[in-house]
């Protein structure tokens, strides 16, 4: 499976918790939310928003491990 970029998936992450902590649910008057959350179950395989917030934030960590990984210099 294709996983996204983490730049791309940090931003969804943080627009679907921004706009659900002003109020907006699944269902709420604003439709960015419902459209938020259909990509981001796209983008991690998964059907329930919940599931794909979770397998979301599991990457950003892991994306997050390897580039301070990478940042480190090797010891010889």
């Amino acid at each position: 499976m294709l996983k996204p970029h983490p730049t791309v998936l940090r931003r969804l992450v943080e627009e679907y918790e921004t706009l659900t902590a002003a109020g907006s649910g699944p269902a709420g008057p604003n439709p960015r939310i419902g459209d938020l959350a259909y990509t981001l179950c796209v983008s991690t395989g998964t059907r329930d928003i919940r599931h794909a917030l979770t397998t979301a934030r599991g990457w950003l960590a892991t994306a997050g491990q390897d580039a301070r990984e990478a940042a480190t210099p090797a010891s010889v």
